[in-house]
């Protein structure tokens, strides 16, 4: 693998980090919200939340893997666009979606939007010890128990005055459209708000913070984990019942190594060990069904594959694999890795000047669909993480 790092840790200082940095907004705070596949840069595009907060939490955590003042400059330019604008002073909580000078365009406060906040703002906290950045992030998670918690699970969708509301931001999945079903809860919020909390633990070791991230270790095993498909289910009703037959094989090596992150995090033997469990069958179900032409598909409903190789998706297979490898011992995973790897160079990064990587191509590698490489969706939170787990994996790199 130590080829393959070093070419990792190359991609992030000389394509990735960039890249993003030239997309800091110098006149109205944050960072653009748009380059269209033509590497065209809109000045005045809404930007989002979600793309704000996952800026700002890969900017914190280059400077806390490299140490470079530099970084920590970009971080809190982010920092200060979500504290001065993205935040309600009056409701509380952060906002969907902003103007690219800092109006409110879109005020409604998701659940998944919030646990992003918490996220970056943890890791600022840690990069900075700024005591601001935690004040807020603790307000978030506040809300987020007071308002959102229920008996099973999270509540997701809600308007600016925290009155629940449709959830189509999270369910707006093609095939459950086809369905007419929006789906109240998703597999997709829960494990960002435990991701959330493992990072705001982290940082805090807070009790309550500790209570909360116990409890989604278990609601992840009861009611997400599939033991007979050894996958995670997707889509739920109000009570976490599954409502389709969907595989996200991105969301399942993902959430493989952030659950058991999560129940590292905790430091409780109990719960690492029941994670660890299913984990590793998730990691080999994805290794067994999803790995196709080189990477991996993107997702199966009932009979039908998606073989869209999408970015974010092989990213998190790497790290996922790897600690599946770490786990188990088996090469095969890290193998696994390195393929990805060479895929992501052969087909995903972007040889175009001043671009990065292509959200998707198809089976045949070729990016047909030509979308945005910057988007409120599209980010350096997958592919710079990537890079930065599997560079503190191997320190000596």
């Amino acid at each position: 693998m130590t080829p393959v790092i070093a070419e990792i840790k190359q991609n992030l200082l000389e394509t990735i980090s960039p890249f993003w940095k030239k997309l800091k907004d110098e006149k109205w705070g944050g960072f653009y919200g748009l380059v269209n596949y033509d590497l065209e840069l809109d000045k005045k595009a809404p930007k989002g939340v979600i793309l704000n907060s996952r800026i700002l939490w890969y900017f914190a955590n280059q400077y806390l893997l490299l140490a470079n003042e530099e970084d920590l400059t970009y971080a809190r330019h982010a920092y200060t666009f979500l504290k001065d604008y993205c935040l309600d002073k009056e409701y509380g909580g952060v906002y969907w979606m902003m103007s690219y000078d800092g109006k409110v365009i879109e005020d409604m406060k998701h659940t998944y939007n919030q646990a992003f906040a918490i996220y970056a703002l943890s890791s600022y906290y840690d990069a900075t010890k700024e005591q601001e950045a935690l004040d807020i992030a603790y307000t978030l998670f506040y809300k987020i128990e007071k308002v959102c918690r229920e008996k099973y699970g999270y509540g997701e969708a809600f308007t600016k005055e925290w009155k629940a509301t449709y959830n189509n931001k999270l369910s707006d999945n093609r095939y459950l459209c086809s369905e007419g079903i929006i789906a109240e809860k998703t597999m997709n919020t829960l494990l960002h708000i435990l991701e959330a909390y493992t990072e705001f633990y982290r940082v805090t070791k807070d009790k309550k913070v500790k209570e909360r991230l116990e409890d989604l270790l278990v609601i992840f095993k009861n009611y997400v984990y599939n033991e007979n498909t050894e996958s995670l289910e997707v889509f739920f009703d109000n009570h976490m019942q599954s409502i389709t037959d969907l595989h996200s094989y991105g969301h399942d090596i993902e959430a493989a190594w952030l659950l058991d992150r999560a129940a590292e995090i905790v430091e409780e033997e109990a719960l690492i060990q029941m994670t660890k469990a299913y984990t590793i069958k998730l990691a080999y179900k994805i290794k067994e069904v999803a790995f196709e032409e080189g990477a991996l598909n993107n997702e199966r409903y009932k009979k039908q594959i998606d073989k869209t190789k999408v970015w974010w998706i092989q990213s998190e297979g790497i790290v996922g694999f790897i600690n599946a490898y770490e786990k188990t011992g088996d090469e095969a995973f890290l193998e696994l890795a390195a393929a990805l790897w060479q895929y992501i160079q052969t087909y995903l990064i972007d040889k175009r000047s001043n671009s990065e990587w292509y959200w998707e191509v198809n089976e045949k590698g070729e990016p047909i669909s030509k979308k945005a490489i910057v988007e409120p969706w599209k980010c350096p939170y997958h592919n710079g993480r990537m890079c930065f787990e599997v560079m503190r994996r191997n320190k000596d790199v």
